[in-house]
């Protein structure tokens, strides 16, 4: 049943519009609590309170739920994060921000911690997962490179310092919060983390 392929629909009435949405949501909410794999598209409608057959006539199947579940994550994590940037005002101190913007990503890797290993688990397997994370990646380099110019801070190879900045982020963050080395103290490689890309922008 997974594998059907059908005619999907695209809702225009408030009523089926929020029916797709129930389905997103259990969606999301089961593959935070079981990972991807430990469910199927007849324990998401159930989770939605809709009939498999509702199910799909809004998806062709479990991993187009997944495509929209990833759309949603990607605004609760990477959402507030950009919202950082939207608020600064020149001049910008980087020695202030720059924290803020670890312990923000800290923050949200925490809150969406079961959803984020269990699509982690599939961008190196499913292209289309991959794709969205590499868009993801390109499209906030490039967001913060554009608000940093609006402010009239001149930053030399601004693209590649953001896109090192967000990765060295990134890594840390699941550093702190998936892998937790006993020997590590976080509260030093986090001051390093921070100094290391405040210098970048200095």
């Amino acid at each position: 049943m997974e594998n059907m392929k059908n005619e999907v629909r695209q809702p225009r009435q408030e009523r089926s519009i929020e029916k797709k949405n129930k389905i997103i949501k259990a969606g999301y909410e089961l593959f935070s609590e079981v990972g991807y794999y430990g469910t199927n598209t007849a324990e998401i409608a159930k989770r939605a309170g809709v009939s498999t057959g509702i199910v799909y006539g809004y998806f062709q199947d479990k991993r187009d739920i997944l495509i929209s579940v990833l759309e949603i994550y990607i605004d609760n994590v990477f959402g507030p994060f950009l919202r950082l940037f939207d608020n600064l005002k020149p001049p910008v101190d980087f020695d202030a921000l720059i924290p803020n913007v670890i312990d923000k990503a800290i923050k949200t890797h925490k809150q969406n911690r079961k959803i984020h290993e269990a699509l982690h688990s599939l961008a190196s397997s499913d292209e289309a997962v991959g794709a969205q994370f590499i868009a993801l990646e390109d499209s906030i380099t490039l967001k913060i490179a554009e608000k940093l110019k609006k402010l009239d801070i001149k930053i030399e190879n601004a693209n590649e310092k953001i896109h090192f900045a967000l990765g060295i982020i990134q890594d840390f963050s699941h550093e702190y919060v998936f892998d937790k080395h006993e020997y590590i103290d976080y509260d030093i490689m986090r001051e390093m983390v921070s100094d290391t890309i405040i210098k970048l922008f200095k």
